[in-house]
Formats: C-alpha cells, structure tokens, sequence
C-alpha cells in the first residue's frame, strides 16, 4: 500500500511538474552590439509549471512578472511552453550570463553568455577641427575614442593612405568593461602641407567600419614677399609702379616702404607709385611686410637711364715746368657712359680714362682742359679745368707802336707769368726805369687776368726817339724774358731818312694761358 501511494505520488508530481519535459530550445552564446534588441530563446513543450530567467545567479522575476526590468520582457506562446527572454536596446548592464530554469522540473538550461559590444563615442582630434602650427615645426596630432568595448583600434588617414607611426594607449575604465584608446601622430615638417586633411578613423566590432573625425592643416608663415618694378629699365623723370605682393598665413597686417633706407610715411598700401630720378639707380626701395609672426624685408634697385652725374670733380692744377700734371674726373651714367679728355680748342682726345696724365709738362700744355662723359640717348656732360705751368715769364708785345713826331707815344709788352714777374723793367740807352716817371717818360703796369701789361709812354716824341732800341725784361723765380722793341714814325715811309734803322716789331715766344 505504502509503495502504491508513494508512486501515484511520484506520477502526479511528474505530470504536474512535467518531468518528462525536455528543453526544445534553450539559449546560446551571443554577441550584440549596444542597442540593438535580442531574443534569448526558452521552450518545454508540455511544461505548465513556474519558469524564471536567472541572470550571473539572480532571479529577473516570477514567471512573466518582469517589472523591475523594463526592457525585458518574456515572450512566445506560453501554452506551447514558450518562455522567450527579450531585451529591447541592450545597454553594457546587459553583458551576462543567462539561464532558464524550470522550477518544478528542477530544470536549468545551459548558460548563455550575452557579449554587449559598445562602440565608441565619436572621435576627437584635440585642437580640431583646424590645427595651425608654425612652418618648419613638426605636427603632433592627438585622436582619443572613448568607451568602448572592446577597446577602439586607430588609424590615421591622409590623401587615403594610412599613416604609420602612431603612438597607442587605452585605459580600463572604472565599469571593468569599456575602454579609452589613445593615439598620438607625429608628422616632421617636411612631410606636412598647409590645408592637408588629415582623418582619426576610430573601429571595433561593434562598429567595423569605423567612426571618424578630421582636422585642416593650417600652417603659418612668415609674409612671402615679391616686389615688381614696373617699367624698367626707365628714363629718369617717369612714373614708376612698385607693387609688392605678399603671402602671409595669418594675413598681412601692414606694408612699409623706404628708400635707401629712409621709411617712406606717405606710403602704406602694397603699391608705390613716384617720378624716378637718378638716385633710384643706387638707393635701392624695400617693401617691408609684416603679419602677427613677424616682418619680411624685400628690396629693388631701378634700372633708371640718367645722363651723366658727376662723381668726383676734376681740380685745376698748377704744376712746374717738366713736372707731371694729374687730372681725375669722375662721372656717373646709365647705360654706361664714356669719358673724353680734350685741350679746349684741340680736336686731340687725350684719354678715354678717369684719369688724364700729362708727362713733363712744357708751357705750351698750360691751357684749358675738358672731360667730357656721354651716355649714348640720354645726355652728355662736361667739367673745364685750367692748367697753369710755373716757368720763366714770356713776353709778347703788341701791334706795331707809332707814334707822330712831337706829340706822346706809348710802347707795351705783355707778360705771362706763373708764377707772376717779381720784376718788369724798361731799358734804352744808358736808362733804365721800372715804375714811375723819369724826364719824359713814365712806366705803368696793369694786371690782369691773363697777365701783367707795361706800358711806356714818351712825352713830345723827338727824332732820336724813333732811333731807340727798347727793352722789356721780366723776370720771376724760374727766369726771365726780354723783348727787343722799337718805335716807328707815324706817317714815315720804308727806307726814308729816318727810318732805316727801323727794325720790324720783334715777337718772343708766345704761350696763352685759357681759364
């Protein structure tokens, strides 16, 4: 009896308890990414007892009696022994071990793990989106994702190419389950452009094809300055353009113009306009163009036609007698000029040099000298210098001297003398006079710029008169000159009594000094 009971026990507890029930579908391992739903699948057919869905060990609730779990709920046809666990949106607190259990069957399915795959936030280039950097400093770029689970792998992208290189780090964060990835690029300055885009493409399983962000490469430099002179080459006088273009990143923030070196106030745009005259041939103009990492100086000479400029004027000189006489005349041009040194009144060119060099120097070389430049359409110009010889004086007199009988005669010599006579004398006879009045005679010089003039004057001229030799001596330190010099009978005739001892006028050597 006993033994009846205790099976009619054993089979109705079966019966209620399903023991010959078995899992049709239990769940299996799975791997979803954060947000999206999954369907943990739980059937025993034939199975009316209690089922609970136990997750790491605990409980959810009491057969379809979810509510402290909002997002999962059971599903499936509970007469059919469907027991189905869905999760809408799974979050990381949903990365766990699941089972189904039936209670009253003491039935426990095999345990699920559920991997929650997150992916990570939206990459950050720190600095981005535009990273200016200074030229000629290298670029370190810094790219984290964060959150994720696994952790994020990075790569770098340029003109779609990776870029090799980075540095890679991640940190554990405090939930044990998501990471942060960090990567740092180093690029050296010559392998970077301004305006390169450069792409942080950041991935893992939850998100294959990646995340991505990118930054602009802005480098700065110095203003890249070009000056243009227009027109050139130019005659002085005319209008000439300079225009200084400039590339600058940050922008240009002024311009300043100077001429050899004096800044140009009235000036401040990228343009200067102005009449060139001769000195733009060697004051060059700069253009200075600054912007917030500094300034940069450019300058231009302009070619500018000019006619000649004196550089350095010759000097008259005054030199002795078969001393060298040195002249030196400078002069500027452009194009290039040429220089003739002539004698004023000689067709002889002397030297085509700066430099003229007269050797032993005669009294005849006493004169006037020209250098003369020329530069071929444009001008020609020219400086006169004197040159004095110191000698012994030389003596010319004038025109044949008359005079009519009983009236005042005058009879002249003329002196050159460098230096001047220190002494003029008149002799005849036994009489000699140098200044002044003696008897009927008197003695008069005059300076003047070419020389000294002596002049004798007779008073009632008598017959013996014209019979006279007169002799006009001059004397300085280097010597002396004298000239034989006779007096003619105004209306006399050639040959008659009287005349015949009359000599023709005796001229000395004559040298002419020009200033």
């Amino acid at each position: 009896s006993n033994l009846t009971d205790s099976l009619s026990l054993f089979l109705s507890v079966s019966f209620v308890t399903g023991v010959l029930a078995m899992f049709s579908q239990q769940p299996q391992d799975l791997v979803v990414v954060a947000g999206q739903p999954v369907t943990l699948p739980c059937s025993i057919p034939g199975y009316h007892g209690v089922v609970l869905w136990i997750k790491d060990g605990l409980a959810l609730g009491v057969g379809r009696d979810l509510s402290g779990y909002p997002r999962y709920t059971v599903v499936g046809d509970h007469s059919t022994g469907e027991h189905h666990l869905r999760i809408q949106r799974v979050e990381l607190m949903d990365d766990a071990v699941f089972e189904c259990q039936a209670i009253q069957a003491a039935m426990r399915s095999r345990p699920a793990r559920l991997t929650v795959l997150v992916p990570p936030e939206d990459p950050v280039i720190e600095g981005g989106p535009v990273v200016s950097l200074r030229a000629g400093d290298p670029l370190n770029l810094t790219c984290h994702a964060d959150n994720a689970k696994p952790a994020a792998s990075i790569i770098w992208i340029r003109n779609g190419e990776v870029l090799n290189g980075a540095m890679y780090s991640k940190t554990l964060l405090r939930d044990g389950r998501r990471e942060s990835t960090v990567s740092t690029l180093y690029i050296s300055p010559s392998n970077i452009e301004t305006g390169q885009k450069i792409i942080c493409r950041a991935s893992n399983k939850a998100i294959p094809n990646g995340k991505e962000t990118s930054v602009t490469i802005d480098i700065q430099h110095l203003p890249l300055v070009n000056l243009s002179v227009e027109p050139q080459p130019v005659l002085e006088g005319n209008l000439v353009k300079f225009h200084c273009s400039a590339k600058a990143n940050p922008p240009v923030t002024q311009y300043r113009w100077a001429k050899g070196g004096n800044v140009i106030k009235e000036v401040s745009g990228d343009t200067y306009e102005v009449i060139v005259d001769h000195s733009f041939f060697t004051e060059a103009v700069s253009c200075e163009v600054t912007n917030p990492l500094g300034s940069t100086n450019i300058s231009r000479n302009v070619d500018v036609y000019f006619g000649p400029r004196m550089a350095a004027e010759p000097q008259s000189l005054q030199v002795d007698l078969g001393s060298d006489a040195v002249f030196n005349c400078a002069w500027t041009g452009n194009p290039s000029l040429t220089i003739v040194w002539m004698k004023r009144g000689s067709g002889v060119v002397l030297s085509n040099e700066n430099i003229l060099t007269l050797k032993a120097v005669r009294q005849e070389d006493a004169g006037k000298y020209v250098c003369r430049a020329v530069v071929p359409r444009v001008g020609a110009g020219e400086k006169e210098v004197s040159l004095t010889v110191n000698g012994p004086p030389t003596i010319s007199s004038t025109q044949t001297h008359q005079a009519p009988h009983g009236e005042k005669g005058q009879i002249k010599c003329f002196i050159r003398s460098t230096p001047p006579p220190d002494r003029i004398a008149w002799s005849w006879k036994e009489t000699v006079l140098e200044s002044g009045t003696s008897g009927r005679y008197t003695v008069e010089t005059v300076s003047t710029e070419d020389g000294v003039l002596s002049t004798l004057t007779m008073s009632n001229i008598v017959p013996a008169d014209f019979q006279t030799i007169y002799n006009c001596t001059a004397w300085n330190s280097f010597g002396s000159d004298t000239e034989i010099i006779r007096l003619k009978e105004q209306g006399g005739t050639q040959g008659s009594p009287g005349s015949t001892s009359l000599l023709p006028l005796m001229t000395a050597n004559i040298s002419i000094h020009v200033y």
